[in-house]
Parts: C-alpha cells; structure tokens; sequence
C-alpha cells in the first residue's frame, strides 16, 4: 500500500483575472476550490496513474470537512486525523499576470493528535511505500521528518523524502529509498547555483554519500536528473509543451516515479521517465496529470 503524509493540507482557493488592482474591489473570470498539500497532490496523481493509495495528515473544522470530501471524491483512500482546534487552512492562489499566493494558517496539533498520527504509521508493514513531503507546521516538532524515519527504520518500508534544507539533510543519515529536491533546494544545500543537469549530477552524488539511496532532481524547464543506488545517471530534458501551471508538478513527478516503479518491477528508467512526463503532463494541464497525457508524452521520448 502506499501511503501520504501532509501535515499541513489546504482548500486552494484559485482565482484568475486580467489584473489585480490592490485597494479596489477585482472581480474574477475563473475560480475553483481544490483539495492542497505536497502529500495529497501526490494521491491525487497517483489515483490518476490508477494507483491506490491512502492519505493521512491532519484537518479540522468545516473546511477540514470540505477537504476530506474533495480527496475522496478524487478515488484516494483517507485516513485524516481531526483536530479539535482551529480550522483546516485556505490557501488564495491569484493569477493575474504574475501570481500571488496568500497561505492560511492551520489548525492546532496536540500531542495526543501527533500520536494518533505516528499510532497509524506503525500498521504500515513491510513492501509498504511512504511519501513524506512538505513544510511541518510550527505546532509541530521541527524534527518530525526524523522522528518518523527513525520509527519506521529497519521495517522493509519504502520512505520518499520531499523537503528542503534541513529537513532533507537531517533524514538521509536513515537512509530514504527515494529524495527529490529541486535544483534550487539542492543548491541551497550546497550554496551553489545550479542551472544545468550536467551541474546537479555531482551534488546529486553528494546527498548520496550522506545517505540517500535514490536520488531525484526536478528542474522545470531544463528537465530532471535521477542518480540510482547502484550508481546509474539518468537525464532527459523536459517535454515539449506550453506551460499552464506549474503548481504541483514536483509532486507529480513523484508520483510518477513511484508508479513507474511499481509498473516496471523496480526498473530506473522506467521509472524515471514515467516521473518526468507525469511532472510535465501537470504542468501542461489546468489539473493534474492523466494517464492518457502521460502515455502521450512518454511516446515523445
């Protein structure tokens, strides 16, 4: 089974107009609600790519409601932990030439709500995948990541990491199947600027020496570079197609990849492939990748 972490998910409230003009009232020519958070985008597509999976993380409240129901009704699995405080956060996304994005805040986690959370992680069983992704709340300890990479250790459980910095950097001594920083993340780490694959490739590398097992790198435009734990190089520039939105195209390639994995029998290429198109179909998309659009774009390859 393959399970998702968001501890901190949204209702993405998208609104479109020509321009914005602060301080006046502005009227929209496009709106939508969606279910939002790293970890239910990546259950969203992986529903698309007909996998099943389950999401967990934390809700609250009527928009926590609203948020349960929309996962739902995208064919994932739910097993949300409803918090007794505050209310499941709204993220406004405006686009009007340049987007803007105002984030909610959240609700509040109790320790008792924590432990229901790590209560459920400890039914996962080996051959078990796991997706940790995103930012950690400030109600919760910033070393959840490794709180739970230590809990699962040593259990045949199959961890993906996507976080930035320290969050990154302090879960690869628990060595995760599976990392995916973006260039600008990976050269944080390394206070570099990467702009091209043939650049990122030894710093790749290095996240491996400290612990990482697979490593992938997301790169928008220029593609994506995957270094494998037996020491395989893979890079491909990004398909051809317009750019419609870029929002979730990172978790959609993880997505992608770990379809492509189970697809193929543990194949790297296979896998990697199917994670860059699937990146690149979401990003083609007003919504997230199908298995048609992928499928189309991977005959391009």
């Amino acid at each position: 089974m393959i399970y998702t972490v968001t501890f901190n998910p949204a209702l993405d409230y998208v609104v479109r107009l020509d321009a914005l003009a602060p301080g006046k009232i502005n009227r929209v020519n496009y709106e939508n609600v969606m279910p939002g958070g790293k970890g239910i985008n990546v259950s969203i597509v992986l529903g698309n790519l007909g996998h099943t999976s389950c999401a967990l993380g934390f809700i609250a409240g009527f928009t926590g409601s609203a948020l349960e129901q929309l996962v739902s009704a995208h064919g994932c699995k739910t097993q949300f932990i409803r918090t007794q405080t505050g209310m499941t956060r709204i993220n406004v996304k405006i686009k009007a030439g340049e987007e803007t994005e105002i984030n909610g805040i959240g609700p509040h986690i109790t320790p008792d709500e924590l432990q229901q959370l790590f209560n459920q992680l400890d039914q996962l069983v080996s051959g078990d995948i796991l997706i940790i992704s995103g930012s950690v709340p400030s109600v919760l300890p910033s070393d959840m990541y490794e709180q739970i990479m230590a809990r699962l250790s040593g259990r045949g459980i199959e961890i993906v990491v996507d976080a930035e910095l320290d969050l990154l950097l302090n879960v690869l001594q628990y060595h995760p199947f599976l990392i995916k920083p973006n260039n600008h993340e990976l050269g944080a780490i390394f206070n570099v600027e990467l702009t091209t694959r043939d650049e990122v490739i030894p710093y790749a590398q290095k996240l491996q020496e400290k612990g990482a097992r697979n490593v992938l790198i997301s790169m928008a435009g220029e593609g994506a570079v995957f270094v494998s734990e037996k020491g395989e190089v893979l890079q491909s520039p990004a398909p051809q197609g317009t750019l419609v939105n870029s929002v979730g195209a990172g978790d959609s390639m993880v997505a992608g990849f770990v379809a492509g994995w189970l697809e193929s029998n543990n194949d790297a290429a296979t896998a990697f492939y199917t994670g860059i198109c699937t990146g690149s179909a979401s990003a083609f998309s007003a919504d997230f990748a199908t298995r048609d659009e992928v499928n189309a774009l991977l005959a391009t390859l």
